[in-house]
């Protein structure tokens, strides 16, 4: 009895075959498959979802912070915004108005709009549309530019068409500008430096007469005391003018910027106050006594 368990421990104790070591696997593999044919699917499937459940937890936390770090970064945003729109610092402080010299400041700026108190969010942007519109309501203005600068502040630069003289209408005297337009203002007197026009029938031929004198230098504009229209059958543009030095002058519209450059020339020659006439060629001579 002995031997033969001693046997049996002999042969278990010895080194198995390679037939027998692959029997021994296939056993071991039948045995497993028949223990999971016994199991349910149900129970492999819990299995594996409770593998995979640690890693979609850390997944769904990565996106709840991820969703809090943007709606906290928004709400931030959304706070700062609306304290600066209420602040100093979202309107204009200043508003630097250059190169008036008839317009006061203030009628820049409500030309403009651009007034100081203001949001800078209604000139940032907005520039080209506030020169078109300073323009549109301000005759006497030539060329309008708007810019905006950091710390919220604004500068106005202007150039003004210069006064051509002055109309009489009714005992009132009408600022006439270099771009023709009439001023609605009246002033009892005129200012001196500047002529004034008279028996002018029509808006448009003013307006010819203006544009001539306006291409005059400074000096000869200030020589002219009076610019009356006096057409007639021979030359219907003809205009007659009265100088400061006490001299006349008979020219013609379309020619007149041209021919009065000769002006000082020709009256530095004459030994009596007299009449220059300028309508066809250029010639003087004394008052008729």
């Amino acid at each position: 009895m002995k031997f033969r368990l001693n046997r049996q421990e002999s042969k278990q104790q010895r080194s198995l075959t390679p037939w027998e070591q692959y029997q021994e696997q296939a056993k071991q593999k039948r045995r497993q498959q028949q223990r999971q044919a016994r199991t349910p699917k149900w129970f492999h499937q819990a299995k594996r979802i409770g593998d995979k459940l640690p890693r979609l937890k850390h997944q769904r936390n990565r996106q709840l912070v991820r969703r809090l770090a943007i709606l906290l970064t928004s709400f931030t945003v959304v706070i700062l915004a609306m304290v600066y729109l209420v602040s100093p610092l979202s309107h204009l402080q200043r508003v630097r108005v250059t190169g008036a010299h008839a317009l006061s400041v203030r009628q820049i700026q409500t030309a403009t709009g651009v007034l100081p108190g203001d949001s800078i969010f209604n000139v940032m942007g907005h520039e080209k549309k506030l020169q078109q519109q300073a323009l549109q309501r301000n005759s006497r203005l030539k060329k309008v530019t708007v810019q905006f600068h950091l710390l919220n502040h604004a500068t106005i630069r202007v150039t003004e068409y210069v006064t051509a003289g002055y109309v009489m209408r009714q005992n009132r005297y009408y600022e006439v500008l270099e771009n023709g337009i009439v001023s609605q203002q009246s002033v009892s007197q005129p200012k001196s430096g500047t002529p004034v026009y008279g028996q002018f029938k029509t808006t448009k031929r003013l307006h010819r007469m203006i544009l001539q004198y306006a291409k005059l230098d400074s000096d000869i504009k200030s020589s002219i005391s009076e610019i009356q229209d006096s057409p007639t059958k021979s030359n219907p543009d003809r205009v007659h003018l009265f100088m400061n030095d006490g001299n006349e002058v008979y020219a013609s519209i379309p020619s007149f910027a041209k021919k009065m450059a000769y002006y000082p020339s020709i009256a530095a020659k004459m030994k009596q106050k007299g009449v220059v006439n300028l309508e066809v060629g250029a010639y003087s001579y004394a008052f008729k006594k």
